[in-house]
């Protein structure tokens, strides 16, 4: 069921924009533009390191020093999460998610856990 399914005056029409096309901010307005603001709209996405990257990683983290293998997947991880959020906004019929929060990710034995979420919106009539 989509958001336009839910309300008596639907927001827009479900999958109207592409889900490249769907705008992600984290300030609570777009600038210049009215909006009718929805609900809200969530995604997660779970990465996992392998063995090595894990024997790598303890191993600098036990001397010191960057966590390159780690970062890369937080980076690799909050993509996913992000391109999920787009898709389920574009499926609710949002133009976009205003108020775009993440959660801090946490790596932990190997994996890492994303939580990206936001209040869907469309642009008001004749924008």
């Amino acid at each position: 069921m989509t958001h336009a399914d839910r309300t008596e005056a639907p927001l827009a029409v479900a999958g109207t924009a592409a889900p490249e096309d769907i705008l992600l901010l984290t300030t609570e307005a777009v600038a210049g533009r009215a909006i009718r603001a929805g609900g809200l709209v969530t995604a997660s996405a779970v990465g996992a390191a392998n063995i090595l990257r894990d024997i790598r990683e303890h191993i600098t983290n036990t001397f010191g020093g960057r966590m390159r293998r780690y970062e890369e997947l937080v980076e690799q991880t909050l993509e996913r999460a992000l391109a999920s959020l787009r898709q389920k906004a574009a499926n609710e019929g949002y133009d976009g998610v205003v108020a775009l929060r993440i959660s801090h990710p946490v790596v932990t034995q190997g994996g890492v856990e994303i939580i990206v979420y936001g209040t869907g919106f469309v642009f008001s009539a004749g924008e």
